[in-house]
């Protein structure tokens, strides 16, 4: 944590009102409170199912039926799922002008169905199904119910529009997230310890262009000893309806209506 600051909070709110352009990295623990089970962990997806099995592209590309009882079941989830209070929060910070942009790990769309509008997808969406044969693409719940495994008009069977293990990070997604941390002033790292790569380029870029890096965690990661400044421990609803009162003191903020997932 940056040495001098006596209150985190006040330090960080701080940093974004000085800057008013901050860009946030996501990951899968802002979507817990939503329902939405981490990958990793005694309870995460990949307790339930091997990764090299289940979520590859070799694994796709062999037995894309075996794949799609896990993806049945993330799209299930999905789904059901609602924006949370954080993903409001960082609505509201979006809507005073403070925060720019949200590059996500997460496939989930609840930063859009929070209202949040320039989100920068970087494992893209469980929203779109994409044909790896004759690359035609269809909205999901066109092509997918519970129980089916979704077919092309070509024949094959869709995969959903997410990069799978063995993939690369869609080209636009990655310039596009790698410009904003090198252009912004501040970077809020939400839910995430930042550990896969290439998204764990993000704040070291943001880093070595000058930016100070906010973390928001419950505990620490990898980045709290070298990379980030400030280190706002607690959950992310809780620290950013915090940050969001400090931001607007006196105002009665509240993020826009959610659009529906």
């Amino acid at each position: 944590m940056r040495a001098g600051g006596s209150d985190p909070i006040r330090e960080a709110a701080g940093l974004l009102a000085e800057h008013r352009n901050a860009v946030v990295l996501t990951g899968a623990g802002i979507s817990v409170a939503s329902g939405i089970p981490s990958f990793r962990g005694a309870q995460g997806m990949w307790a339930k199912y091997d990764p090299m099995e289940y979520a590859t592209l070799h694994a796709f590309m062999q037995s894309p039926r075996k794949v799609w009882e896990m993806l049945s079941e993330m799209l299930s989830v999905c789904g059901d799922a609602a924006p949370n209070a954080a993903h409001k929060g960082l609505a509201a910070l979006e809507e005073i002008g403070v925060v720019r942009a949200v590059i996500t790990q997460n496939v989930d769309g609840l930063h859009q169905a929070a209202g949040f509008r320039r989100v920068i997808e970087y494992h893209g969406n469980m929203e779109e199904l994409i044909c790896v044969f004759c690359w035609k693409r269809y909205r999901t719940r066109e092509r997918w119910t519970q129980g089916t495994v979704p077919l092309c008009d070509c024949g094959e069977i869709l995969k959903p529009n997410v990069v799978l293990f063995g993939e690369p990070i869609p080209w636009l997604a990655q310039e596009q997230a790698e410009e904003e941390a090198r252009t912004c002033g501040v970077l809020l790292v939400v839910g995430t310890s930042a550990q896969v790569s290439p998204a764990c380029d993000i704040p070291r870029i943001a880093k070595e262009s000058g930016a100070a890096v906010v973390e928001i965690n419950p505990e620490e990661t990898s980045l709290s000893g070298n990379v980030t400044d400030v280190h706002l421990r607690g959950s992310a609803s809780e620290v950013l309806w915090q940050l969001l009162k400090e931001l607007s003191p006196g105002d009665e903020a509240s993020p826009r209506t959610p659009s529906g997932h």
